[in-house]
């Protein structure tokens, strides 16, 4: 089988409450902007995947396309391995075209793709449902929300003001107390110090974990936090590929890691990632990215063959106004069910891609 042609088209859909307005100390967005890529090949089977290009400058379809077009056709698809070792191309773009692969394999195989990343461990995923940075009111009313749609985990923004986050948290606690676990998320902002002051205050309010509050680099850095607090700390910017869960586990940096399609390259890697994880007893969560159909399907497909997967998965699925696939999932008690048909088990809508679609 061969690569006959590939096509990337940037697609850009609204999120709707309680996701959007969605904020972060760095922005506050209601869009997710994603690149939709679909291969196809000479047997007649095609392929669908999905990379982020959220708040990238100068992003151009038409470049990733031309890029992916002057490497990838006439390739064989399902030499997976040999395309992470080969492929040059940027790290995001190479996600969206090894979700598209993996689809490939498995509808040519007649066999959802978790089973060929090892079989299904579980049929449903759990789902962290998420939410920006928050008053304390407000927190409290998006919290008691999610406990009545039935989640079990609530993943918040953070890092604009460590008074304001202290507060959001109370907001949570104080509304709905321990019905959900909680987890916040500073994306970096804080130094070492400041999130040793943070964690220890957030200790009362027992956090499944505080993720990467602290710059993704150096290890050590997030090695002392962890000795300065009974928070449990998570990375997430500082986990890349398989090699960088191997130095964060060496150096003890962290307690639970958080893998991303498009961060990693794509469905192996975080693979990959899980079965490092799970041999040295340490929990993978999937990290999302406001995504959409395809890159859903990859969460749950990885998340279902993976031992190391056994947490709720970040989600921000049920904040979109619409997908690109021809039926979206369905969420049931804050669950997901693993796609059981061939490949990623989805279909591309063409209205719904041509009603998003950005020309760029």
């Amino acid at each position: 089988m061969k690569i006959t042609n590939v096509t990337v088209t940037i697609v850009e859909v609204p999120q709707i409450a309680p996701i959007a307005p969605y904020r972060s100390h760095i922005r506050t967005s209601s869009t997710t902007k994603k690149g939709i890529v679909q291969v196809e090949t000479d047997k007649g089977i095609s392929g669908l995947g999905e990379h982020n290009v959220n708040f990238l400058p100068d992003i151009s379809g038409r470049e990733m396309q031309h890029d992916a077009e002057e490497w990838l056709i006439g390739r064989d698809p399902q030499n997976i391995e040999a395309f992470h070792r080969d492929c040059p191309l940027e790290t995001r773009l190479k996600c969206g075209i090894e979700l598209a692969l993996w689809d490939i394999c498995g509808k040519a195989a007649g066999l959802p793709v978790a089973v060929l990343l090892g079989g299904i461990l579980r049929s449903e995923i759990e789902l962290a449902a998420c939410m920006g940075i928050q008053s304390y009111e407000r927190a409290g009313e998006i919290a008691s929300l999610y406990v009545e749609q039935g989640y079990s985990t609530l993943k918040t923004k953070a890092g604009s003001d460590m008074e304001e986050d202290f507060n959001m948290v109370r907001g949570v606690r104080d509304a709905v107390g321990d019905r959900l676990k909680l987890r916040i998320d500073p994306n970096r902002a804080y130094s070492p110090q400041e999130a040793a002051d943070l964690g220890r205050r957030l200790e009362e309010y027992d956090l499944e974990y505080f993720e990467q509050p602290i710059m993704a680099e150096p290890l050590s850095e997030a090695v002392w936090l962890r000795e300065q607090t009974t928070t449990p700390i998570a990375l997430n910017e500082s986990v890349i590929g398989p090699e960088s869960v191997w130095e964060i586990l060496h150096a003890g940096a962290a307690e639970f890691i958080l893998p991303d399609t498009h961060i990693a390259g794509g469905i192996l890697p975080c693979a990959k990632i899980g079965y490092v994880a799970a041999a040295a007893g340490i929990t993978a969560i999937m990290h999302c990215g406001h995504d959409l159909g395809p890159k859903t399907a990859a969460m749950l497909h990885v998340a279902a063959s993976n031992p190391a997967y056994t947490l709720a998965n970040d989600c921000t699925y049920y904040g979109l106004e619409d997908d690109i696939i021809t039926e979206p999932f369905p969420i049931v008690r804050g669950k997901m069910s693993v796609p059981t048909t061939s490949g990623l088990g989805i279909e591309v809508d063409p209205d719904k891609m041509a009603r998003y679609t950005v020309d760029c």
